[in-house]
């Protein structure tokens, strides 16, 4: 990431948006006055809040902190399925702690991966059944992981019944999940390959994903969107992805941008 140049600045949105899903801490952005500076250059092309997401421990921490620096940053809190097997006592009490910090705004991101062998899937099931749990406890979503675990997911969401609101973070099916997502009431958030020219079942789902249950997110710093796909990512790339969604869908820029306000703002319950 240090030998790569920044991602370009787009051209500012016509309607404020949020990122449903970035690594802030990831992006180098770790002390008040780095956080700052990225949520300026994120606002001035209009993405107007942002939610900084943890994957282990150290990182709920921190994140749960930084979005006490700034009124328009928003954490999350779970430990990442590749981590599943540090989900302790301590780690169970601590987390259960942080999720209740009014800006915490989501748990996650959990879920299953199998496509790294970090930790064993046993472990990550257990996990993300805690999770849920957790979730259901304090009141607040569920951001889901899923990497080439599509049905152990649903399996999993099955046994243990999902929340309220369920988000399938940086969305990587194609139709078929899509209308799965979609006839379980689950947002989808799409991140920068929704942008890439070859990802032609993600358009599939992107263009059939119901227009209430849309997200967007840069999951920075990584998977920047086209034509920015090789430099890293930050917040304020967000605008290439919100775009690239508008062509897909056949949707007005402007509206697009109201719809995924408003369905951050309500999923998350953000004032």
């Amino acid at each position: 990431m240090r030998d790569r140049r920044p991602a370009k600045p787009p051209e500012p949105l016509p309607g404020s948006v949020i990122d449903a899903h970035t690594h802030l801490d990831a992006c180098g952005a770790d002390t008040p006055e780095l956080v700052a500076g990225a949520m300026q250059r994120a606002a001035a092309v209009g993405v107007a809040k942002v939610v900084t997401i943890a994957d282990d421990l150290a990182a709920a921490r921190w994140a749960a902190t930084a979005a006490t620096w700034h009124p328009d940053l928003y954490a999350a809190v779970a430990l990442h399925p590749t981590r599943a097997d540090t989900l302790d006592d301590a780690a169970r009490a601590e987390l259960g702690e942080l999720a209740r910090q009014p800006k915490v705004v989501a748990i996650g991101e959990t879920g299953l991966d199998h496509y790294w062998d970090a930790a064993p899937h046993p472990a990550q099931a257990e996990a993300f059944a805690w999770h849920i749990q957790l979730a259901k406890d304090v009141g607040k979503p569920l951001m889901i992981h899923d990497r080439d675990a599509h049905d152990a997911v649903f399996d999993v969401l099955r046994a243990e019944g999902a929340p309220p609101e369920v988000i399938f973070h940086c969305f990587s099916g194609d139709a078929q999940l899509a209308r799965r997502c979609a006839d379980a009431g689950f947002a989808m958030s799409f991140a920068g390959p929704v942008s890439f020219r070859n990802a032609t079942d993600l358009h599939a789902a992107a263009k059939l994903a119901p227009a209430e249950l849309l997200l967007v997110e840069t999951d920075a710093p990584f998977l920047t969107p086209h034509p920015q796909r090789g430099t890293v990512n930050e917040p304020y790339a967000l605008p290439y992805t919100v775009r690239a969604l508008a062509a897909l869908r056949g949707a007005d820029l402007a509206e697009l941008c109201t719809r995924l306000r408003s369905n951050a703002e309500r999923i998350y319950r953000l004032s």
